[in-house]
């Protein structure tokens, strides 16, 4: 028996495979193991090479595994393209359909099994996947009664001869594949689980529900890969609290509404993906001159231009931060896996609202796509704060027919902010400069005086928690430092080299902007060297940590830019080049 396996199902978009792979997940996530699932998908609607793997443990899991146990082989090209991740102890389930050829450096063993042809005979092909899964059931020795319990969930409303065909196709691959097992050496069965079924989302869900759950009750968006499922979590389940989601014409259209939205006193956010958030820029300085609350999500994606849609990036960082034009206070925080998203998004509404300012939530395709085991999320962590807002009558001399000081010069930097309509706070509102009362003023000293007030609004903002720390040596070799999905590789990386007698230590940044540089400053100094990892070509996230605190000669970028995300081999395999130069130094 083992503790965790690795399963993988591939073949042409438009296949089912994400169907696959989610019948697949939703039954083992349902008998109580640990999940973590990345999706490799083409920027097209049909066609091109998909696969889903999944890997299944009896402990928590947070990132793709290094190999393979298990790969459902639609096509050829699957067995291809995939192969390599494969031990001599694996195997390939193989469609007899694409007549697959074993390459010559393959190790796995293969099994040829008509799972096209046995679903066809059943009613249709498109049953081919219940074929397979029956087939990976047979091979992991799993019980077909939670598949079959899952099975009629999914297609009572289509029919009970639907529901029927469907188990029977499972059936069958659970058949087929039983006459081949004393073929097959490897192990593939999974250590029994006493835990119940676990949250199992993709990160743009956690962030619907953060949104949700911080009071949004309106989203403004236009669709954009991979942010487009926050908006359809958002148009499903909003309207449920009297909320609205509007799909504009463009990001431009989105932004500004959602800025329109929060200054009427409505909580409200956008979402999407690098393009848009460069139409949003103009946007984005206008909720920082006005005051006015703006949460963002950037489900980061491969770029320049359109780039890599549908693959990993991190290379919007500076474009986060520096991107306005112009100085404007601005949070930037980075969530480091699906409940932290959650979170995290819940507490960006807190900060927009209290700061008067927009804050970005950053995150990246493996985090907003990938699904993972989520643990129960605490509610009575729920907790709206709405800074200085004002909602009731101001009091004011009957003569006094002064505008507001809507932008007064207090010491904190935040000014009360009065939602429209409440008596006596009326005020000017403009993208220009302005003096207290919102008229335009273009005075040489109201410009320092106003720049001065906004900017000192978040000059020394820390989060609850701006990084997340994993610290267990006073002085180590390597400090990783990572942001967003980075977080399982390198925490997997980490323990797999503790285990060599290296010692590691860990942290995550949450909060980009302002940076934490006294908190990291001080994790620096206990380590001999500090390995950024990140996913860019010109080490983003390690020229901001350049920028704020002292490296000295400590630092290493570990970049990756292919598209793929961090294996935890990867991490462990530099790491180990690194301590081998350590001991040559000493």
């Amino acid at each position: 028996m083992k503790s965790q396996v690795s399963w993988k199902v591939g073949g042409q978009q438009g296949e089912g495979i994400e169907s696959t792979g989610e019948i697949f997940a939703t039954a083992m996530n349902r008998k109580g193991y640990y999940l973590y699932g990345y999706r490799h998908f083409s920027s097209r609607i049909k066609g091109g090479h998909t696969n889903n793997k999944i890997r299944v443990s009896t402990t928590p899991v947070h990132a793709i595994s290094d190999d393979l146990d298990i790969l459902v082989a639609f096509d050829q090209e699957t067995i291809e393209l995939n192969h390599h991740e494969m031990r001599s102890d694996s195997v390939i389930i193989a469609d007899s359909k694409a007549k697959p050829q074993k390459p010559e450096d393959c190790k796995a063993e293969m099994i040829d099994l008509p799972l096209t042809a046995t679903a066809k005979e059943l009613g249709t092909a498109l049953m081919k996947n219940m074929v397979a899964i029956g087939a990976t059931c047979a091979v992991m020795d799993l019980e077909l009664s939670d598949f079959e319990s899952l099975i009629t969930n999914m297609f009572t409303k289509k029919g009970e001869k639907v529901v029927e065909m469907n188990i029977e196709a499972l059936k069958e691959g659970y058949r087929l594949m039983s006459e081949q097992l004393e073929h097959i050496t490897g192990d593939f069965v999974l250590e029994p689980t006493n835990h119940n079924p676990h949250l199992y989302m993709i990160g743009n869900d956690a962030i619907g529900l953060g949104a949700l759950s911080a009071g949004s009750r309106f989203m403004a968006a236009y669709p954009i890969t991979p942010a487009s499922e926050i908006m359809e979590y958002m148009i499903e389940n909003l309207p449920k609290v009297g909320g609205t989601v509007v799909q504009t014409e463009d990001e431009i259209a989105a932004a500004n509404m959602a800025i329109g939205s929060n200054y009427a006193g409505v909580r409200a956010f956008t979402a999407s993906a690098g393009p848009g958030l460069s139409l949003m820029m103009e946007a984005i300085g206008l909720s920082g001159m006005t005051e006015t609350p703006f949460v963002v999500i950037n489900t980061q994606r491969g770029g320049p231009s359109t780039g890599l849609p549908t693959k990993q990036e991190q290379s919007d960082l500076m474009q986060m931060i520096y991107g306005t034009h112009g100085d404007i206070p601005k949070i930037v925080v980075a969530p480091t896996d699906a409940e932290d998203a959650f979170y995290l998004t819940m507490e960006a509404f807190n900060l927009a609202e209290m700061y008067q300012c927009p804050v970005i939530v950053l995150s990246d395709l493996q985090l907003s796509l990938g699904k993972q085991t989520v643990d129960q999320l605490d509610y009575n962590r729920i907790e709206i704060k709405r800074g200085a807002i004002v909602q009731s009558d101001i009091e004011r001399e009957e003569d006094d027919k002064s505008y507001f000081k809507r932008y007064a010069l207090t010491e904190s930097g935040v000014s009360p902010r009065p939602l429209p309509g409440v008596k006596g706070g009326i005020h000017h509102v403009t993208g220009v400069e302005h003096n207290e009362e919102g008229k335009p003023s273009e005075a040489a000293d109201n410009r320092n005086q106003q720049m001065d007030k906004r900017m000192r609004k978040v000059e020394h903002l820390l989060i609850n928690e701006p990084v997340e720390a994993d610290v267990v040596h006073d002085t180590a070799d390597i400090l990783y430092i990572g942001f967003i999905s980075t977080k399982g590789a390198i925490q997997e990386g980490k323990d797999r080299l503790e285990e060599q007698g290296v010692k590691v230590n860990h942290v995550q940044i949450r909060q980009l902007h302002p940076f934490p540089k006294e908190t990291l400053q001080q994790e620096i100094d206990k380590v001999s060297k500090v390995v950024v990892v990140e996913h860019n070509y010109q080490g983003q996230l390690a020229n901001i940590i350049k920028m704020n605190v002292n490296l000295g000669d400590k630092l290493i970028n570990q970049t990756k830019y292919d598209g793929t995300p961090f294996l935890p081999k990867e991490i462990e395999q530099k790491g180990l080049e690194i301590a081998e130069e350590l001991k040559e130094l000493v």
